[in-house]
Parts: C-alpha cells; structure tokens; sequence
C-alpha cells in the first residue's frame, strides 16, 4: 500500500474541520449529524482532454470484478412477496398509447466497440447529454459523441486520463464508479470517478472550463478516511452535491452527503467539501439533480432521498459555504407510499435464458438520478426503484411534489407487463411534464435487453404507456461467481429544447462473460415543445390546449371520449347524478337551470329566473316587466309592455 507521502507531495494534504465548537480534529474521525468541513487534497486545470487522450491505452489488460458489490441493509417490515402490489399497474391505458419510437439508437462503449474490449464488470453505465456532444462513461471508460448523429468523437478511452498529470490516485488508479453530469446552469460538463484502491480514499472530480467535453478542466480531488462506495452526483446552484455508501472494510457504516463548492470549482479556485456522515440504519442516498430552465427558489436546499419500510424518506441539506456553521442537513420526512418488495430482497435472483447464473438487483436502493424540475406553479421530484412482483419484477415509480413544503406523492405506480424482469431503472421529466423510464429486462426467455416507456402529463395518475424496445439482446452473461449488472443506468433530458430523453443501458449481445455492450437512444413525446405553454389543467390535444378536466372529448387525457349521456368531471367521465339532466356538455337542474328551464335549451332571458321549470319574473316596488325584442327588463313605464 502506497503511504500518503508517496501519494501527494508535501501540504497537499486534506485538512478537516468538524464544526460544532469550531474545533479542527483529525481526518481519522467522523461524527454524525456535525458538518464536516474539508479542504481539497489538490487542484489543477488541466491541458484540453482531446490532447490528454492521445494515444492513451484503451482497456487494463485484466479482467476483474472492479470492486466486490457491498450491499446495504434494507429497512424491516417491507411488503412479503406474496402479497400483491397494491399499485401495480394491470392493463395498458385505453385507448391504447405506445411510448414513442426512437429518434437515435446506437451502440455505446462496450465489447468490441472501436476495438475496445471488455475488462471489467459491471458496466456501470452512465451518460449526459450537452448542447452539441453526449457522454458516456462505463466502469473505468469513456467516449465522446455528437449528438446530432452518434458519431464517435473521441474514445473509448480510459477514466483515469482525465486525470493525466494530476498525480496520485486519481490518475494512477483507474477504479471506476464513474459519473458524468451537465451542468445546465453553467453549460459545463461534471466528471467523477472514485480511488480506492490506496489511502486516503478519494473521490475525483473534473468541472470543464466550456461546453466542450474535449477541451480544458478544472480537476479536483477530495479525501475520506472510509471507503466511498457508490458516489451519486448531483447539480444544483449553490452546490454539486455527492452521496456515498460509507464502508469499514466490509461493514457498512452509514451514508455520506457531501457538497461540494461549485462557485469556485466552475472558477478553477480553491474548493472545500462538507459533509454530513449519517448512522449505519440510513443508506443508499441520492441528491437531486437540477434540469430545466427554471432553477429552484433561491436559497432552495438540495433534497436527498433514500427508502424506508414502505415509505419514501426526504432530506434536506443547506449549505453555506461563506459560514459553514449555518449549513444544515435536517429530516427526514418520511413519505408514506404503496407497499413494495424490494427485488429479489436487494440480491442478485434475475433469471436469463439457458444459463443458471443470475443477475444482481441492486434493488436495496433508489436509483438515479433524483431528478428534479420547477414548473413555476410546483415542484417536482421523480425517482424509480426496483420491486419484487409476483415471480418477476418490474419497475416502481414516484412522483413527489412540494417537497420543500408539505411533501406528498402526486403519483405512483408499478410497471411489470409481460414477461420478463425490469429492473436497474433511471427517470426523468422535461418541461411538459412528460416522465420517462428506461430500464434492463430479462427472464427465462429475454435475454438482457434494453427498454423503456413513458407517460404524458394528460395520461390517467400512476399509469405508463405501453414500452418501446430499444435493443434486443441475444445472449445470457455467463459467470457464475460474478453476477454483477449494470449498478446504474441514466436517463436525462436534452438541455437545447427541455423535452428530448436521452437513455444508456447495459445489454448482452451474445452469451459470454466480460462481453456486455451498451446502447446510447433518445425519444421524444409528440406535443411536447408545442404545449408546454398549456395551462394547469390543461393538456395539449388536437393541436390545441384543451382542459382535460371538464373537455368530453378530452376527458382526463386526449382522445378519451365520454359516452353519451355523460359528461367529463374532474378527468373523470360521469352520469348526471339524480334529479339533473344531459343538455350539451353538462348535467343541469331543468328546475332551476335559467339556460335550461323545463327542458334542454329553454333560456330564461333578461331578468327571468327558472323556478320550478318555468321562468318566472318579478320586478321590485311599482316598476314594471318592460321587453325589448328577447331582453326583459324592468322599470316605471314601458314604451313596449311585454306580452303574455
């Protein structure tokens, strides 16, 4: 094991400051529920990444396991498995919605890509897409594509020539858990990517100097004194803010959330990290992830969500940077939603075809991103994880609102149609409201192939359209010591028009081990762009808004017609209740409707008033009924009495 001097040169070193008192204590401790306040190991910009590249050696000429899967415990008194999903989602919607087709569809890095070769396992697929460029990570590689046609730019190169030049574990390991976000905000692209396999523990973050993911980055590493498994990034204003599994060893020993000092590392200056680190019973965090055009409210904190026993629990961290005694990381609010079984009890039990190795889960945790959006009027949080149904599973989805109020669920369901397993899943929502999926499946007779599907905000609560294919696979992974699978997938939403998802997977082409590949696609729901200026309430059907709330040919979602006889409340289409009557598009009182008295289309005009289904008028004191053509009206004497 290198020594710390070996690593770094002589003051580089983290210092760390746990505030309570404003006492410094040593980078050995840690204490829950104090914020910890640490110094940047080292910092740099970096010469432009496509000269970086240059004739860097693609793959490690050894395959391995990157790094042991650590689970987490899962919370007590989760739904049995025999006990049906109370949200699961039965029956497609009707009238039949297909998620849309693909837009693009290619493959990503993987086995034999551009002459790469497998090396290690899991794939750890992750992806962001920019103005102009998408970029794909896997375990300990990367590439660079234009966007607009899926041509390889740059790649597949190895993660660790990011850091070229850095020194230390972040360009002498290549450990992998990498993690590439957009920073919207900023137009600038976020790397990251841990070393472990020294000490101290570091985690390895790039911030590009431009929208352009082949030119210059500002680098950074930060230190732990545990091992940070599974990094989770997220953007927001004030901060990037990270979650890691924390582990001694083997033992887990609770969540960290950290937040890192975005302001100075988007300027190339000195950054610090805080940190909360949590007890052994909270784990498998994840931060929010901004998208959109609209940031949260200023002063917003980032929100941080894991699972508990059949509820969602909420975080909020507050970072200040300038006082780090004001920062703060209150909850959690506990979310109470329908009762769920975590896939294969949070192990490795997915079935393939004619080979008895199964898959992992990783269903002992959220997966990311949790993704978040400001629609002006609310606030979203949408988040999916993987459920045990029946023999199979499928994919359990939220969406939460107001979560820095009165949090609540605003919809959720559970997607497991047909054959086949879905699990690893990665939402997002664009600015119409629209939520996509994407996700693994496999079972006896799939192969592990990629899909996803979706929903428009019109379509009925909890309900997804039917899924979109986008590749097949053709074979089964065949180790039996190492089932490992995917740990993650990413679902994001194109920043150039707010509505485009883009989707990177992990599937199998042939039977094999070390041999997976990926797949890079996006899609776009058909409205979207054209009625995001739609009103609440409001959806955008027949090229026009329409308020799917009281619309009857619109009911509750476009094209959903009521049939005669009824009429569309609250998105629900509905019998008159007794004693009203159908007269156009609504269910009226002909006793005392002024627009229907008697019957349909019998208008009480000018001062009449329908009593008892007749109109009856009345002026005050001496005045007199008075009419002019159809109006009526009262006053002392009438040019033109009305007559009987």
């Amino acid at each position: 094991m290198r020594s710390i001097a070996e690593m770094f040169s002589a003051g580089s070193l983290a210092t760390v400051v746990v505030l309570s008192s404003f006492t410094a204590v040593s980078s050995a401790q840690e204490k829950t529920g104090q914020v910890e306040v640490v110094q940047e190991v080292k910092h740099d910009t970096s010469p432009p990444l496509s000269e970086l590249i240059k004739g860097a050696p693609e793959v490690e000429n050894l395959k391995r396991e990157v790094h042991p899967w650590r689970r987490i415990p899962l919370p007590p008194n989760m739904k049995p498995a025999d006990v049906e999903d109370p949200v699961l989602q039965k029956e497609l919607l009707s009238p039949a919605k297909k998620s849309p087709e693909t837009e693009r569809n290619f493959d990503g890095v993987g086995n034999h890509f551009h002459d790469f070769s497998v090396e290690s396992v899991p794939s750890d697929t992750d992806g962001a897409v920019g103005t102009t460029q998408y970029v794909q990570v896997v375990n300990a590689s990367f590439a660079i594509f234009n966007k607009a046609n899926g041509a390889l730019l740059a790649g597949p190169t190895r993660s660790s020539r990011m850091w070229k030049g850095f020194g230390g574990g972040c360009e002498n390991d290549n450990d992998g858990d990498a993690i590439v976000l957009h920073d919207v905000l900023a137009n600038r692209w976020v790397f990251s990517q841990f070393s472990v396999d020294g000490h101290p523990f570091l985690e390895c973050v790039a911030v590009s100097t431009s929208e352009d993911a082949l030119g210059t980055f500002h680098r950074y590493s930060f230190s732990y004194n545990k091992f940070d498994d599974y990094p989770k990034l997220g953007v927001w204003p004030d901060a990037y803010y990270a979650t890691f599994n924390m582990f001694q060893g083997q033992t887990f020993v609770g969540a960290k959330v950290c937040a890192f000092d975005r302001a100075a590392m988007l300027a190339g200056n000195v950054a610090t990290q805080q940190c909360f680190q949590q007890g052994d019973d909270v784990g498998g965090l994840l931060p929010a992830h901004f998208e959109g055009g609209t940031p949260p409210p200023h002063g917003s904190p980032n929100f941080v969500m894991n699972f508990g026993s059949n509820a969602l629990n909420l975080f909020k961290f507050h970072v200040d940077f300038q006082h780090p005694a004001n920062s703060k990381l209150t909850g959690p609010t506990t979310i109470p939603v329908a009762a769920f079984t975590p896939l294969c009890d949070g192990g490795t039990c997915v079935r393939q075809p004619a080979v008895s190795s199964k898959l992992d889960s990783l269903a002992d945790r959220l997966m990311q991103p949790l993704a978040y959006r400001n629609f002006g009027d609310h606030e979203s949080l949408v988040v999916a994880h993987s459920v045990a149904v029946g023999s199979g599973g499928g994919i359990r989805w939220y969406e939460i609102r107001d979560p820095d109020g009165t949090p609540k669920v605003h919809q959720q369901g559970t997607f497991a149609p047909g054959q086949g397993i879905r699990w690893m899943p990665s939402i997002g929502i664009n600015k119409a409201g629209d939520i996509a999926v994407g996700y693994s499946v496999s079972g006896d007779s799939v192969s592990p192939s990629i899909a996803f599907n979706g929903r428009v905000s019109s379509d009925p609560s909890g309900k997804l359209e039917s899924e979109t294919m986008i590749v097949s696979g053709g074979g089964s992974q065949t180790s039996s010591a190492v089932g490992r699978w995917g740990d993650y997938s990413s679902m994001q939403v194109d920043p150039s028009d707010d509505c485009t998802f883009w989707y990177t997977g992990e599937y199998m082409r042939s039977t094999g081990e070390f041999n997976w590949h990926t797949r890079i696609a996006n899609f776009r729901f058909p409205g979207c762009g054209k009625g995001a200026s739609c009103g609440k309430g409001e959806a955008y059907c027949s090229e026009k808004c329409v308020n799917i709330n009281d619309d009857r040919d619109n009911c509750g979602q476009c094209g959903h017609n009521c049939a005669s006889g009824k009429t569309c409340q609250g998105g629900v289409c509905k019998s008159c209740p007794a004693g009203t009557t159908f007269c156009g598009d609504e269910c009226v009182d002909l006793q005392s409707s002024d627009e229907n008295c008697g019957a349909c289309g019998n208008e009480c005009i000018g001062i009449g008033k329908c009593t008892g289904g007749e109109c009856v008028t009345h002026c005050p004191g001496s005045n007199q009924i008075c009419c002019s053509g159809k109006l009526a009206y009262c006053a002392k004497t009438c040019t033109q009495p009305c007559q009987p």
